[in-house]
């Protein structure tokens, strides 16, 4: 490696560091001190640590909320990503095996979907109309038609590197449309699947504008919503508060770590058609 190749590795590996690990880090030290000496926000190790009492007080606020929010984060996180990943991966196989006059209008509407920022108030009035207004259900179905377009894109990408000829085959076979793609697509689809797994996991799992948007009440709480309870009228609980932040941030960290691989490879893997 030149040394123009290892100075601009330094440097990226030093801001990477500096961007991702000190703020991580700063949340632990903060995580690990007393409310009066969390108050000064000040990067340094805690002079009394009190970790553990922090970690208590946080999973028993306002009768053990932050459990019920991690409950529901769950569901809305498996439901609307299950059918984003289902859904998405249908309409790539259709839009990249199938041509037709549709073509275009289909893939002006998914670019829409990634353009076209969300509105809050119409959405609103198209939930209080169908009734899911403040409902998990609508919540997912938010969550579902705004990650949409992104999927798709990622599907569509890689069935064009799948060979033609083994959906021929599977016809000859007698296979039916149905029958083809969850038997022969949609497995050899995995790479792909991972990444829109993940990342719409994660993407999903920390939301907050949407949640306290169109999911408002303290029974349907979600973990970023959480925040709230460590925030009052001129008191802050800054050592609550990043505690909070920690545990929420735990289950998207090990999810990267362990599919950090995966996400690449989905990523790449249909960039040059094979």
């Amino acid at each position: 490696m030149n040394r123009k190749g290892l100075v601009l590795g330094s440097v990226s590996v030093l801001l990477s560091v500096v961007v991702f690990v000190v703020p991580f880090v700063f949340v632990v030290l903060t995580a690990s001190k007393t409310q009066q000496e969390a108050s000064l926000l000040a990067f340094s190790l805690p002079t009394e640590w009190a970790f553990v009492e922090n970690l208590v007080d946080v999973v028993q606020t306002s009768d053990y909320v932050l459990i019920r929010a991690f409950a529901n984060s769950t569901i809305l996180t498996v439901v609307s990503v299950a059918i984003m990943t289902v859904l998405a991966a249908m309409v790539g196989f259709v839009v990249q095996r199938r041509r037709s006059r549709w073509n275009p209008v289909v893939n002006a509407l998914v670019l829409a979907g990634l353009i076209i920022p969300p509105a809050v108030v119409p959405t609103i009035w198209v939930l209080q109309g169908l009734g899911a207004f403040k409902t998990m259900a609508g919540l997912i179905a938010v969550h579902v038609a705004f990650g949409l377009s992104f999927c798709i894109l990622l599907f569509r990408a890689f069935v064009a590197s799948i060979p033609r000829e083994l959906d021929e085959a599977a016809l000859i076979d007698g296979a039916g449309p149905v029958r083809l793609f969850f038997r022969v697509i949609f497995p050899l689809l995995q790479p792909v699947i991972v990444t829109v797994v993940v990342v719409q996991a994660v993407t999903v799992f920390n939301d907050f504008t949407y949640a306290l948007y169109f999911l408002p009440g303290t029974d349907n709480a979600t973990v970023q919503l959480t925040l709230y309870n460590f925030q009052s009228q001129g008191l802050n609980q800054w050592n609550l508060l990043f505690m909070d932040v920690l545990l929420i941030t735990i289950p998207p960290l090990v999810m990267y770590i362990f599919f950090n691989r995966q996400i690449v490879a989905g990523m790449t893997s249909g960039a040059v058609k094979g």
